[in-house]
């Protein structure tokens, strides 16, 4: 969601209370409804609470079923810095890799910062997710539970054997991904990367231009997962709109950085002001160079 909506309907939202939304106009009033109010729409099935059970390190954690390190990387100079942060993961088992949603509850508009939903789940590493509850479409699938059956647009596959596809959400269904095999699906995109090659035209696609939101293209704050291989993942945060400290990177060059380390299959997940990892309960990176989160619908996480 834009930045600029959320703090307009939030604003108002706080001077006026229940008698503002009354009060009204009808594109406003429905703005309102659609992008702030909270909506929840079904039960969560919850998984994984359980404290992580490894030893961690200031950019690591090692246990007897899971590895990851994170690097932090910058590049250029000037107002052309770039600086963006790796978690290179491996898993013996690939329902490690799980969501949580805001809250506990899911439907639209419901947030929290990403660092509190990871220290509800006791998160080894999380990152922020692809914002499902700025829309309501697209197929949701989480922890092999399917929340939403409404395909929209291409969204990602991640599977229980650890493997990981781009597919076309209009073309199947919740209840077929499960019978497949599917883990969680996430839906934003574009699919950056695919057989190893960084994926043509993914500098002029754009993701839910409709009322409130901008551009996914330029250079902006980026959330994005890929995999090397079955069960050996890669997670990049980049910073941005922050002259000096990070520019943000465009869609080409976030995808090359997936294929510089190998990755088969990349996507863009939820950016801009939202973009975030957490490790160990603490924030990695420096949104907008503020060094302040903001609320999220979900996390995508390493359970301990």
């Amino acid at each position: 969601m834009s930045d600029a909506l959320t703090r307009r309907m939030s604003r108002r939202l706080l001077l006026g209370g229940t008698a503002g939304v009354v009060g009204l106009g009808g594109t406003a009033a429905w703005a309102l409804d659609r992008y702030v109010i909270e909506h929840v729409e079904g039960t969560v099935t919850d998984s994984a609470t359980a404290a992580p059970t490894g030893t961690s390190t200031d950019d690591g954690y090692t246990s007897s079923t899971t590895s990851l390190s994170i690097e932090k990387v910058t590049t250029g100079s000037g107002s052309d810095t770039i600086t963006y942060f790796v978690a290179d993961i491996s898993t013996t088992d690939a329902t490690l890799i799980r969501s949580a949603f805001a809250q506990d509850k899911f439907g639209t508009n419901i947030t929290a910062y990403p660092s509190v939903i990871a220290k509800n789940k006791n998160a080894v590493l999380a990152i922020n997710g692809d914002y499902y509850g700025f829309r309501d479409t697209g197929i949701v699938v989480r922890d092999g539970i399917a929340y939403r059956d409404k395909g929209a647009r291409q969204g990602l596959a991640m599977y229980r054997d650890g493997s990981m596809k781009l597919y076309d959400e209009t073309a199947t269904n919740a209840k077929q991904l499960i019978a497949d095999g599917v883990w969680s699906t996430l839906s934003f995109g574009p699919g950056l990367v695919e057989d190893g090659t960084v994926i043509d035209g993914i500098d002029s696609i754009e993701i839910d231009t409709n009322f409130g939101n901008h551009s996914i293209q330029g250079e902006q704050p980026r959330t994005a997962v890929g995999m090397i291989a079955a069960n050996h993942l890669l997670w990049v945060v980049v910073d941005g709109r922050s002259t000096g400290y990070s520019r943000g990177m465009t869609m080409p060059e976030l995808a090359q950085v997936f294929v510089d380390r190998g990755a088969q299959v990349a996507y863009n997940l939820d950016g801009g002001g939202s973009s975030a990892m957490v490790f160990n309960g603490a924030l990695v990176n420096n949104p907008l160079g503020k060094g302040k989160e903001r609320g999220t619908s979900d996390i995508v996480y390493v359970a301990g």
